[in-house]
Protein backbone atom coordinates (compact mmCIF):
# COMPACT_ATOMS: atom_id res chain seq x y z
CA UNK A 1 0.00 0.00 0.00
CA UNK A 2 2.93 2.35 0.64
CA UNK A 3 4.00 1.85 -2.96
CA UNK A 4 0.51 2.81 -4.20
CA UNK A 5 0.51 5.92 -2.00
CA UNK A 6 3.91 6.93 -3.38
CA UNK A 7 2.66 6.56 -6.95
CA UNK A 8 -0.51 8.47 -6.04
CA UNK A 9 1.57 11.31 -4.60
CA UNK A 10 3.52 11.47 -7.84
CA UNK A 11 0.24 11.66 -9.76
CA UNK A 12 -0.97 14.52 -7.60
CA UNK A 13 2.35 16.34 -7.65
CA UNK A 14 2.48 16.22 -11.46
CA UNK A 15 -1.08 17.17 -12.49
CA UNK A 16 -3.07 17.86 -9.32
CA UNK A 17 -5.46 20.44 -10.76
CA UNK A 18 -6.06 18.54 -13.99
CA UNK A 19 -6.74 15.28 -12.15
CA UNK A 20 -9.15 17.03 -9.76
CA UNK A 21 -10.90 18.72 -12.69
CA UNK A 22 -11.20 15.39 -14.51
CA UNK A 23 -12.76 13.75 -11.45
CA UNK A 24 -15.17 16.69 -11.04
CA UNK A 25 -16.22 16.53 -14.69
CA UNK A 26 -16.74 12.76 -14.45
CA UNK A 27 -18.92 13.20 -11.37
CA UNK A 28 -20.92 16.01 -13.00
CA UNK A 29 -21.42 13.85 -16.09
CA UNK A 30 -22.87 11.04 -13.99
CA UNK A 31 -25.03 13.40 -11.96
CA UNK A 32 -26.32 15.03 -15.13
CA UNK A 33 -27.21 11.58 -16.48
CA UNK A 34 -29.07 10.67 -13.28
CA UNK A 35 -30.92 13.98 -13.28
CA UNK A 36 -31.77 13.66 -16.99
CA UNK A 37 -33.29 10.20 -16.65
CA UNK A 38 -35.28 11.02 -13.50
CA UNK A 39 -36.54 14.34 -14.83
CA UNK A 40 -37.52 12.73 -18.13
CA UNK A 41 -39.44 10.02 -16.27
CA UNK A 42 -41.26 12.57 -14.17
CA UNK A 43 -42.05 14.71 -17.23
CA UNK A 44 -43.42 11.83 -19.29
CA UNK A 45 -45.55 10.54 -16.43
CA UNK A 46 -46.82 13.99 -15.46
CA UNK A 47 -47.63 14.83 -19.08
CA UNK A 48 -49.59 11.60 -19.48
CA UNK A 49 -51.62 12.28 -16.35
CA UNK A 50 -52.18 15.91 -17.31
CA UNK A 51 -53.54 14.82 -20.66
CA UNK A 52 -56.41 12.95 -19.00
CA UNK A 53 -58.39 16.18 -18.76
CA UNK A 54 -58.46 19.37 -20.80
CA UNK A 55 -58.17 21.63 -17.74
CA UNK A 56 -55.07 19.98 -16.37
CA UNK A 57 -53.55 19.82 -19.86
CA UNK A 58 -53.96 23.58 -20.33
CA UNK A 59 -52.55 24.33 -16.88
CA UNK A 60 -49.54 22.00 -17.22
CA UNK A 61 -46.24 23.79 -17.95
CA UNK A 62 -44.31 21.79 -20.54
CA UNK A 63 -41.68 24.43 -21.25
CA UNK A 64 -39.71 24.48 -18.01
CA UNK A 65 -39.21 20.67 -17.76
CA UNK A 66 -38.39 20.35 -21.46
CA UNK A 67 -35.85 23.17 -21.18
CA UNK A 68 -34.31 21.40 -18.20
CA UNK A 69 -34.12 18.15 -20.14
CA UNK A 70 -32.41 19.85 -23.08
CA UNK A 71 -29.97 21.61 -20.76
CA UNK A 72 -29.05 18.39 -18.96
CA UNK A 73 -28.60 16.52 -22.25
CA UNK A 74 -26.27 19.18 -23.64
CA UNK A 75 -24.45 19.58 -20.34
CA UNK A 76 -23.87 15.84 -20.03
CA UNK A 77 -22.44 15.66 -23.56
CA UNK A 78 -20.09 18.61 -22.96
CA UNK A 79 -19.04 17.34 -19.55
CA UNK A 80 -18.37 13.86 -20.94
CA UNK A 81 -16.21 15.30 -23.72
CA UNK A 82 -14.31 17.52 -21.29
CA UNK A 83 -13.85 14.64 -18.84
CA UNK A 84 -12.38 12.39 -21.52
CA UNK A 85 -9.98 15.08 -22.70
CA UNK A 86 -8.85 16.19 -19.25
CA UNK A 87 -8.53 12.80 -17.55
CA UNK A 88 -6.69 11.08 -20.38
CA UNK A 89 -4.44 14.05 -21.11
CA UNK A 90 -3.52 14.36 -17.43
CA UNK A 91 -2.95 10.61 -17.07
CA UNK A 92 -0.80 10.35 -20.18
CA UNK A 93 1.25 13.36 -19.08
CA UNK A 94 1.84 11.82 -15.65
CA UNK A 95 2.83 8.48 -17.19
CA UNK A 96 5.20 10.21 -19.62
CA UNK A 97 6.90 11.95 -16.71
CA UNK A 98 7.00 8.68 -14.81
CA UNK A 99 8.70 6.93 -17.74
CA UNK A 100 11.28 9.71 -17.94
CA UNK A 101 11.98 9.43 -14.20
CA UNK A 102 12.31 5.65 -14.46
CA UNK A 103 14.60 5.88 -17.46
CA UNK A 104 16.84 8.37 -15.66
CA UNK A 105 17.18 6.08 -12.65
CA UNK A 106 17.84 3.07 -14.89
CA UNK A 107 20.33 5.06 -16.98
CA UNK A 108 22.72 5.66 -14.10
CA UNK A 109 25.95 3.73 -14.44
CA UNK A 110 25.29 1.25 -11.63
CA UNK A 111 21.77 0.38 -12.78
CA UNK A 112 22.61 0.36 -16.48
CA UNK A 113 25.36 -2.22 -15.96
CA UNK A 114 22.96 -4.51 -14.07
CA UNK A 115 20.26 -4.08 -16.71
CA UNK A 116 22.69 -5.04 -19.46
CA UNK A 117 22.40 -8.61 -18.17
CA UNK A 118 18.58 -8.52 -18.43
CA UNK A 119 17.68 -5.80 -20.96
CA UNK A 120 14.04 -6.91 -21.23
CA UNK A 121 13.47 -5.84 -17.62
CA UNK A 122 13.82 -2.14 -18.53
CA UNK A 123 11.37 -2.58 -21.41
CA UNK A 124 8.77 -4.22 -19.18
CA UNK A 125 9.13 -1.62 -16.43
CA UNK A 126 8.70 1.22 -18.93
CA UNK A 127 5.76 -0.41 -20.74
CA UNK A 128 3.80 -3.04 -18.83
CA UNK A 129 4.21 -1.60 -15.35
CA UNK A 130 3.76 2.06 -16.25
CA UNK A 131 0.77 1.20 -18.45
CA UNK A 132 -0.76 -0.68 -15.52
CA UNK A 133 -0.57 2.44 -13.35
CA UNK A 134 -2.95 4.39 -15.59
CA UNK A 135 -5.67 2.25 -14.01
CA UNK A 136 -4.94 3.76 -10.59
CA UNK A 137 -6.65 6.96 -11.64
CA UNK A 138 -8.83 6.03 -14.62
CA UNK A 139 -10.21 2.72 -13.32
CA UNK A 140 -10.01 3.03 -9.55
CA UNK A 141 -10.19 6.63 -8.37
CA UNK A 142 -12.48 8.09 -11.04
CA UNK A 143 -15.11 5.29 -11.04
CA UNK A 144 -15.11 5.21 -7.22
CA UNK A 145 -15.56 8.97 -7.04
CA UNK A 146 -18.32 8.91 -9.66
CA UNK A 147 -20.18 6.11 -7.87
CA UNK A 148 -20.03 7.94 -4.54
CA UNK A 149 -21.16 11.22 -6.14
CA UNK A 150 -24.12 9.49 -7.82
CA UNK A 151 -25.21 7.79 -4.59
CA UNK A 152 -24.89 11.04 -2.63
CA UNK A 153 -26.84 13.00 -5.26
CA UNK A 154 -29.59 10.38 -5.28
CA UNK A 155 -29.82 10.41 -1.48
CA UNK A 156 -30.01 14.21 -1.31
CA UNK A 157 -32.64 14.36 -4.07
CA UNK A 158 -34.79 11.63 -2.51
CA UNK A 159 -34.61 13.32 0.88
CA UNK A 160 -37.36 15.64 -0.38
CA UNK A 161 -39.52 12.59 -1.10
CA UNK A 162 -38.88 10.44 1.98
CA UNK A 163 -35.96 10.38 4.40
CA UNK A 164 -35.99 6.61 4.86
CA UNK A 165 -35.96 5.97 1.13
CA UNK A 166 -33.15 8.50 0.69
CA UNK A 167 -31.04 6.76 3.34
CA UNK A 168 -31.68 3.31 1.84
CA UNK A 169 -30.91 4.42 -1.74
CA UNK A 170 -27.74 6.16 -0.57
CA UNK A 171 -26.38 3.31 1.58
CA UNK A 172 -27.50 0.09 -0.11
CA UNK A 173 -25.75 0.61 -3.50
CA UNK A 174 -22.65 2.06 -1.82
CA UNK A 175 -22.24 -0.75 0.71
CA UNK A 176 -23.16 -3.55 -1.69
CA UNK A 177 -21.34 -2.10 -4.71
CA UNK A 178 -18.06 -1.37 -2.96
CA UNK A 179 -18.35 -4.62 -1.04
CA UNK A 180 -18.59 -6.63 -4.24
CA UNK A 181 -15.73 -4.65 -5.76
CA UNK A 182 -13.48 -5.21 -2.72
CA UNK A 183 -14.24 -8.95 -2.65
CA UNK A 184 -13.51 -9.19 -6.39
CA UNK A 185 -10.26 -7.26 -5.94
CA UNK A 186 -9.12 -9.58 -3.15
CA UNK A 187 -10.00 -12.66 -5.21
CA UNK A 188 -8.31 -11.26 -8.33
CA UNK A 189 -5.16 -9.95 -6.61
CA UNK A 190 -3.16 -13.18 -6.85
CA UNK A 191 -4.18 -14.21 -10.41
CA UNK A 192 -3.70 -10.62 -11.60
CA UNK A 193 -0.18 -10.64 -10.16
CA UNK A 194 0.50 -14.03 -11.73
CA UNK A 195 -0.86 -12.79 -15.04
CA UNK A 196 1.58 -9.85 -15.03
CA UNK A 197 4.48 -12.23 -14.40
CA UNK A 198 3.25 -14.67 -17.05
CA UNK A 199 2.80 -11.90 -19.62
CA UNK A 200 6.32 -10.66 -18.92
CA UNK A 201 7.63 -14.23 -19.30
CA UNK A 202 5.83 -14.72 -22.63
CA UNK A 203 7.15 -11.48 -24.09
CA UNK A 204 10.67 -12.01 -22.78
CA UNK A 205 10.90 -15.57 -24.08
CA UNK A 206 9.49 -14.61 -27.47
CA UNK A 207 12.00 -11.77 -27.76
CA UNK A 208 14.86 -14.07 -26.74
CA UNK A 209 13.76 -16.74 -29.21
CA UNK A 210 13.49 -14.30 -32.11
CA UNK A 211 16.71 -12.44 -31.32
CA UNK A 212 18.70 -15.63 -30.79
CA UNK A 213 17.02 -17.81 -33.42
CA UNK A 214 20.26 -18.44 -35.32
CA UNK A 215 22.27 -19.38 -32.24
CA UNK A 216 19.43 -21.53 -30.88
CA UNK A 217 19.10 -23.33 -34.20
CA UNK A 218 22.82 -24.04 -34.40
CA UNK A 219 22.83 -25.28 -30.79
CA UNK A 220 19.75 -27.44 -31.37
CA UNK A 221 17.78 -25.52 -28.73
CA UNK A 222 15.17 -23.82 -30.93
CA UNK A 223 12.47 -26.41 -30.20
CA UNK A 224 13.18 -26.20 -26.45
CA UNK A 225 12.90 -22.43 -26.65
CA UNK A 226 9.58 -22.73 -28.45
CA UNK A 227 8.30 -25.10 -25.76
CA UNK A 228 9.31 -22.57 -23.10
CA UNK A 229 7.21 -19.97 -24.88
CA UNK A 230 4.25 -22.35 -25.03
CA UNK A 231 4.61 -23.13 -21.32
CA UNK A 232 4.53 -19.46 -20.44
CA UNK A 233 1.57 -18.95 -22.79
CA UNK A 234 -0.37 -21.77 -21.09
CA UNK A 235 0.23 -20.17 -17.69
CA UNK A 236 -1.00 -16.87 -19.06
CA UNK A 237 -4.14 -18.57 -20.39
CA UNK A 238 -4.78 -20.18 -16.97
CA UNK A 239 -4.61 -16.83 -15.19
CA UNK A 240 -6.86 -15.29 -17.84
CA UNK A 241 -9.45 -18.02 -17.22
CA UNK A 242 -9.37 -17.39 -13.47
CA UNK A 243 -9.74 -13.65 -13.96
CA UNK A 244 -12.58 -14.15 -16.45
CA UNK A 245 -14.49 -16.24 -13.91
CA UNK A 246 -14.02 -13.59 -11.22
CA UNK A 247 -15.05 -10.89 -13.69
CA UNK A 248 -18.22 -12.79 -14.60
CA UNK A 249 -19.25 -13.21 -10.96
CA UNK A 250 -18.41 -9.61 -10.07
CA UNK A 251 -20.27 -8.36 -13.14
CA UNK A 252 -23.31 -10.43 -12.21
CA UNK A 253 -23.28 -9.09 -8.63
CA UNK A 254 -22.93 -5.46 -9.68
CA UNK A 255 -25.53 -5.83 -12.44
CA UNK A 256 -27.95 -7.32 -9.90
CA UNK A 257 -27.80 -4.15 -7.81
CA UNK A 258 -30.14 -2.22 -10.10
CA UNK A 259 -33.03 -4.74 -10.13
CA UNK A 260 -32.67 -5.41 -6.37
CA UNK A 261 -32.65 -1.72 -5.48
CA UNK A 262 -35.36 -0.97 -8.06
CA UNK A 263 -37.61 -3.80 -6.86
CA UNK A 264 -37.37 -2.81 -3.20
CA UNK A 265 -37.87 0.84 -4.04
CA UNK A 266 -40.83 0.09 -6.26
CA UNK A 267 -42.64 -1.59 -3.35
CA UNK A 268 -41.85 1.31 -1.02
CA UNK A 269 -42.99 3.91 -3.57
CA UNK A 270 -46.21 1.99 -4.25
CA UNK A 271 -46.99 2.13 -0.54
CA UNK A 272 -46.35 5.88 -0.46
CA UNK A 273 -48.53 6.46 -3.55
CA UNK A 274 -51.30 4.37 -2.07
CA UNK A 275 -51.05 6.34 1.17
CA UNK A 276 -51.31 9.57 -0.80
CA UNK A 277 -47.96 10.83 0.42
CA UNK A 278 -46.60 11.26 -3.13
CA UNK A 279 -48.05 11.25 -6.62
CA UNK A 280 -47.31 8.90 -9.50
CA UNK A 281 -44.98 11.35 -11.32
CA UNK A 282 -42.86 11.74 -8.18
CA UNK A 283 -42.77 7.95 -7.79
CA UNK A 284 -41.51 7.62 -11.39
CA UNK A 285 -38.95 10.33 -10.68
CA UNK A 286 -37.69 8.53 -7.56
CA UNK A 287 -37.55 5.09 -9.20
CA UNK A 288 -35.61 6.23 -12.26
CA UNK A 289 -33.35 8.39 -10.10
CA UNK A 290 -32.37 5.38 -7.99
CA UNK A 291 -31.84 3.11 -11.02
CA UNK A 292 -29.64 5.70 -12.71
CA UNK A 293 -27.64 6.29 -9.53
CA UNK A 294 -26.84 2.57 -9.24
CA UNK A 295 -25.52 2.29 -12.80
CA UNK A 296 -22.06 3.90 -12.13
CA UNK A 297 -21.28 1.11 -9.65
CA UNK A 298 -20.97 -1.38 -12.52
CA UNK A 299 -17.83 0.49 -13.63
CA UNK A 300 -16.06 -0.65 -10.44
CA UNK A 301 -15.66 -4.13 -11.91
CA UNK A 302 -12.71 -3.40 -14.17
CA UNK A 303 -10.81 -1.50 -11.51
CA UNK A 304 -11.34 -4.33 -9.01
CA UNK A 305 -9.90 -6.86 -11.46
CA UNK A 306 -6.87 -4.69 -12.24
CA UNK A 307 -6.18 -3.75 -8.61
CA UNK A 308 -3.74 -6.65 -8.20
CA UNK A 309 -1.87 -5.73 -11.40
CA UNK A 310 -1.73 -2.08 -10.32
CA UNK A 311 -0.44 -3.01 -6.89
CA UNK A 312 2.24 -5.33 -8.32
CA UNK A 313 3.38 -2.67 -10.77
CA UNK A 314 3.51 -0.04 -8.03
CA UNK A 315 5.60 -2.32 -5.82
CA UNK A 316 8.10 -2.92 -8.63
CA UNK A 317 8.66 0.64 -9.74
CA UNK A 318 7.80 2.77 -6.69
CA UNK A 319 11.28 2.30 -5.14
CA UNK A 320 12.80 3.57 -8.39
CA UNK A 321 10.42 6.54 -8.57
CA UNK A 322 11.41 7.55 -5.05
CA UNK A 323 15.12 7.52 -5.86
CA UNK A 324 17.20 10.51 -6.86
CA UNK A 325 19.41 9.42 -9.76
CA UNK A 326 23.04 9.68 -8.69
CA UNK A 327 26.02 9.03 -10.88
CA UNK A 328 29.19 7.57 -9.40
CA UNK A 329 31.62 10.42 -8.88
CA UNK A 330 35.26 9.81 -9.84
CA UNK A 331 37.75 12.17 -8.24
CA UNK A 332 40.14 14.12 -10.49
CA UNK A 333 43.79 12.96 -10.54
CA UNK A 334 46.82 15.11 -9.63
CA UNK A 335 48.15 17.43 -12.38
CA UNK A 336 50.01 15.57 -15.11
CA UNK A 337 48.16 12.29 -14.59
CA UNK A 338 45.20 10.81 -16.43
CA UNK A 339 44.66 7.99 -13.93
CA UNK A 340 45.79 7.18 -10.43
CA UNK A 341 44.58 4.00 -8.65
CA UNK A 342 45.66 2.76 -5.23
CA UNK A 343 44.95 -0.65 -3.66
CA UNK A 344 41.70 -1.27 -5.53
CA UNK A 345 39.60 -4.17 -4.25
CA UNK A 346 36.34 -5.18 -5.96
CA UNK A 347 34.30 -8.36 -5.88
CA UNK A 348 31.34 -8.99 -8.20
CA UNK A 349 28.12 -10.25 -6.54
CA UNK A 350 28.26 -14.04 -6.19
CA UNK A 351 31.88 -14.29 -7.34
CA UNK A 352 34.21 -16.71 -5.57
CA UNK A 353 37.25 -14.43 -5.72
CA UNK A 354 37.70 -10.67 -6.12
CA UNK A 355 37.94 -9.26 -9.64
CA UNK A 356 40.49 -6.72 -8.40
CA UNK A 357 42.74 -7.41 -5.45
CA UNK A 358 44.99 -4.59 -4.23
CA UNK A 359 45.61 -3.23 -7.74
CA UNK A 360 47.56 0.03 -8.01
CA UNK A 361 48.68 1.90 -11.12
CA UNK A 362 49.27 5.38 -12.51
CA UNK A 363 49.03 6.62 -16.09
CA UNK A 364 50.52 9.99 -17.11
CA UNK A 365 48.36 12.25 -19.26
CA UNK A 366 48.76 11.93 -23.01
CA UNK A 367 49.96 8.32 -23.15
CA UNK A 368 48.53 5.41 -25.12
CA UNK A 369 48.51 2.45 -22.75
CA UNK A 370 47.67 -1.17 -23.55
CA UNK A 371 46.09 -3.23 -20.78
CA UNK A 372 46.49 -6.95 -21.31
CA UNK A 373 46.22 -10.22 -19.42
CA UNK A 374 44.29 -13.50 -19.53
CA UNK A 375 40.51 -13.59 -19.76
CA UNK A 376 38.96 -12.93 -16.36
CA UNK A 377 42.05 -11.08 -15.12
CA UNK A 378 40.01 -7.95 -14.29
CA UNK A 379 40.64 -5.75 -17.33
CA UNK A 380 36.97 -4.98 -18.13
CA UNK A 381 36.25 -4.49 -14.42
CA UNK A 382 39.03 -1.94 -14.16
CA UNK A 383 37.76 -0.10 -17.25
CA UNK A 384 34.21 0.04 -15.80
CA UNK A 385 35.63 1.32 -12.51
CA UNK A 386 37.58 4.09 -14.25
CA UNK A 387 34.48 5.04 -16.28
CA UNK A 388 32.44 5.39 -13.08
CA UNK A 389 30.07 2.52 -13.83
CA UNK A 390 30.89 0.61 -10.64
CA UNK A 391 32.53 1.43 -7.32
CA UNK A 392 35.36 -0.32 -5.50
CA UNK A 393 34.95 -1.93 -2.10
CA UNK A 394 38.30 -0.52 -1.00
CA UNK A 395 41.02 1.66 -2.41
CA UNK A 396 40.95 4.92 -4.29
CA UNK A 397 40.68 5.80 -7.96
CA UNK A 398 41.17 9.24 -9.49
CA UNK A 399 40.73 9.74 -13.23
CA UNK A 400 40.07 12.37 -15.83
CA UNK A 401 36.55 12.42 -17.35
CA UNK A 402 36.35 9.33 -19.54
CA UNK A 403 34.18 7.58 -22.09
CA UNK A 404 34.14 3.82 -22.52
CA UNK A 405 33.88 1.85 -25.76
CA UNK A 406 32.84 -1.66 -24.74
CA UNK A 407 33.40 -4.90 -26.64
CA UNK A 408 29.85 -4.74 -27.93
CA UNK A 409 29.05 -2.04 -30.48
CA UNK A 410 25.90 -0.21 -29.37
CA UNK A 411 24.14 1.37 -32.34
CA UNK A 412 20.50 2.35 -32.48
CA UNK A 413 17.64 2.50 -34.96
CA UNK A 414 18.33 6.12 -35.89
CA UNK A 415 20.14 8.13 -38.51
CA UNK A 416 23.89 8.06 -38.90
CA UNK A 417 24.01 11.59 -37.48
CA UNK A 418 21.73 10.62 -34.61
CA UNK A 419 24.04 7.77 -33.59
CA UNK A 420 27.04 10.11 -33.70
CA UNK A 421 25.37 12.89 -31.73
CA UNK A 422 24.89 10.56 -28.77
CA UNK A 423 28.49 11.51 -27.94
CA UNK A 424 27.96 15.26 -28.44
CA UNK A 425 24.39 16.46 -29.12
CA UNK A 426 25.52 19.93 -30.20
CA UNK A 427 28.06 18.70 -32.77
CA UNK A 428 27.90 20.47 -36.13
CA UNK A 429 27.68 18.64 -39.43
CA UNK A 430 31.29 19.55 -40.16
CA UNK A 431 32.39 18.00 -36.86
CA UNK A 432 30.43 14.84 -37.68
CA UNK A 433 32.16 14.51 -41.04
CA UNK A 434 35.54 15.15 -39.40
CA UNK A 435 34.92 12.33 -36.91
CA UNK A 436 33.83 9.99 -39.70
CA UNK A 437 36.91 10.91 -41.72
CA UNK A 438 39.17 10.24 -38.73
CA UNK A 439 37.56 6.82 -38.31
CA UNK A 440 37.85 5.99 -42.02
CA UNK A 441 34.08 5.93 -42.60
CA UNK A 442 33.56 9.25 -44.38
CA UNK A 443 33.78 7.82 -47.92
CA UNK A 444 31.31 5.05 -47.05
CA UNK A 445 28.93 7.61 -45.50
CA UNK A 446 29.10 9.86 -48.57
CA UNK A 447 28.10 6.92 -50.77
CA UNK A 448 25.01 6.19 -48.66
CA UNK A 449 21.67 7.29 -50.18
CA UNK A 450 21.08 10.15 -47.72
CA UNK A 451 24.53 10.69 -46.26
CA UNK A 452 24.38 11.59 -42.57
CA UNK A 453 20.59 11.29 -42.62
CA UNK A 454 20.69 7.65 -43.76
CA UNK A 455 18.57 5.56 -41.42
CA UNK A 456 20.24 2.62 -39.71
CA UNK A 457 18.27 -0.38 -38.54
CA UNK A 458 18.20 -1.84 -35.05
CA UNK A 459 21.73 -2.54 -33.81
CA UNK A 460 23.14 -0.65 -36.79
CA UNK A 461 21.84 -3.10 -39.36
CA UNK A 462 22.80 -1.91 -42.81
CA UNK A 463 26.47 -1.60 -41.84
CA UNK A 464 29.06 -4.35 -41.84
CA UNK A 465 30.90 -5.36 -38.67
CA UNK A 466 33.93 -3.26 -39.57
CA UNK A 467 31.77 -0.25 -40.51
CA UNK A 468 29.87 -0.52 -37.23
CA UNK A 469 33.15 -0.56 -35.32
CA UNK A 470 34.38 2.47 -37.28
CA UNK A 471 31.14 4.33 -36.51
CA UNK A 472 31.58 3.59 -32.81
CA UNK A 473 35.19 4.85 -33.06
CA UNK A 474 33.96 8.06 -34.73
CA UNK A 475 31.48 8.53 -31.89
CA UNK A 476 34.26 7.94 -29.37
CA UNK A 477 36.52 10.53 -31.01
CA UNK A 478 33.62 12.99 -31.09
CA UNK A 479 33.23 12.82 -27.31
CA UNK A 480 34.75 15.84 -25.59
CA UNK A 481 36.64 13.98 -22.85
CA UNK A 482 40.39 13.74 -22.13
CA UNK A 483 40.47 9.98 -21.42
CA UNK A 484 39.38 7.33 -23.92
CA UNK A 485 38.76 3.76 -22.70
CA UNK A 486 38.54 0.97 -25.27
CA UNK A 487 37.69 -2.62 -24.33
CA UNK A 488 38.75 -5.00 -27.14
CA UNK A 489 38.20 -2.35 -29.88
CA UNK A 490 39.21 -4.62 -32.78
CA UNK A 491 37.61 -7.88 -31.63
CA UNK A 492 36.27 -10.01 -34.53
CA UNK A 493 37.85 -7.74 -37.16
CA UNK A 494 40.29 -8.84 -39.83
CA UNK A 495 43.96 -7.86 -39.56
CA UNK A 496 43.87 -5.05 -42.12
CA UNK A 497 40.77 -3.42 -40.66
CA UNK A 498 42.08 -3.77 -37.10
CA UNK A 499 45.42 -2.13 -37.96
CA UNK A 500 43.70 0.69 -39.81
CA UNK A 501 41.33 1.42 -36.90
CA UNK A 502 44.04 1.55 -34.22
CA UNK A 503 46.27 3.64 -36.48
CA UNK A 504 43.46 6.14 -37.06
CA UNK A 505 42.77 6.20 -33.33
CA UNK A 506 46.39 7.10 -32.60
CA UNK A 507 46.38 9.81 -35.26
CA UNK A 508 43.05 11.39 -34.32
CA UNK A 509 43.19 11.26 -30.51
CA UNK A 510 44.47 14.84 -30.36
CA UNK A 511 46.76 14.37 -27.38
CA UNK A 512 44.14 12.60 -25.30
CA UNK A 513 45.06 9.67 -23.07
CA UNK A 514 44.01 6.27 -24.40
CA UNK A 515 43.70 3.05 -22.41
CA UNK A 516 43.09 -0.10 -24.49
CA UNK A 517 42.17 -3.45 -22.92
CA UNK A 518 43.15 -6.07 -25.46
CA UNK A 519 44.36 -9.57 -26.30
CA UNK A 520 45.46 -8.51 -29.80
CA UNK A 521 49.01 -7.81 -30.91
CA UNK A 522 47.78 -5.24 -33.45
CA UNK A 523 46.24 -3.06 -30.72
CA UNK A 524 49.57 -2.92 -28.85
CA UNK A 525 51.49 -1.57 -31.87
CA UNK A 526 50.40 2.03 -31.11
CA UNK A 527 50.96 1.81 -27.34
CA UNK A 528 53.57 3.79 -25.42
CA UNK A 529 53.34 1.36 -22.53
CA UNK A 530 51.86 -2.03 -21.74
CA UNK A 531 50.33 -3.07 -18.43
CA UNK A 532 49.85 -6.74 -17.56
CA UNK A 533 47.01 -7.67 -15.19
CA UNK A 534 46.46 -11.14 -13.75
CA UNK A 535 44.10 -12.29 -10.98
CA UNK A 536 43.09 -8.71 -10.26
CA UNK A 537 46.63 -7.45 -9.71
CA UNK A 538 49.14 -5.48 -11.78
CA UNK A 539 51.93 -7.91 -12.74
CA UNK A 540 53.87 -5.88 -15.28
CA UNK A 541 54.45 -2.30 -16.42
CA UNK A 542 56.73 -1.96 -19.49
CA UNK A 543 57.54 0.93 -21.80
CA UNK A 544 57.62 0.41 -25.56
CA UNK A 545 61.45 0.56 -25.77
CA UNK A 546 61.95 -2.15 -23.17
CA UNK A 547 62.68 -5.74 -24.14
CA UNK A 548 59.87 -6.99 -21.86
CA UNK A 549 57.38 -4.91 -23.86
CA UNK A 550 58.24 -6.84 -27.04
CA UNK A 551 58.13 -10.15 -25.17
CA UNK A 552 54.63 -9.47 -23.84
CA UNK A 553 53.44 -8.25 -27.25
CA UNK A 554 54.82 -11.38 -28.95
CA UNK A 555 52.64 -13.58 -26.73
CA UNK A 556 49.43 -11.78 -27.71
CA UNK A 557 47.01 -13.11 -30.29
CA UNK A 558 47.84 -12.42 -33.93
CA UNK A 559 45.15 -12.47 -36.62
Amino acid sequence: MRAVLLVLRLFLAEKRLALALGLLLAALTAIAGVALLSLSGWFITATALAGLSAASALAFDVFAPSAGIRFLALFRTAARYGERIVTHDATLSVLAGMRETLFRTFATARSARALALRPARLLFRLTLDVDALDGLYLRLLVPSGVALASALFAALSLAFVDGRIALAVGLLPAVAGFGIAVIAALKAEKPARHRAVALEAVRGRVIDMIAGATDLLMAGRLEASRQNVETAESRLAETDDRLNRIETLAGFGLAALAPVVGGCLLVALACLVEAGVIGVPVAAFALLLALAAVEPFTALKRGALEAGRILAAARRIAPRLGETPQEIAVAPPPPGFALLAENLVLRHPGAGRPALSGLSLEIPAGEIVALTGPSGAGKSTLMALIAGEITAEAGRVAALPATLLTQRVELFADTLAGNLRLARPDATEAELWAALDAAGLAETARNLPQGLETWLGEGGSGLSGGESRRLSLARLLLADVPLLLLDEPTEALDTETARDIVARLAAARGGRTVLIATHSAQDVEIADRILVVDKGQLCGNFKCRETAFAEVASRLRKR
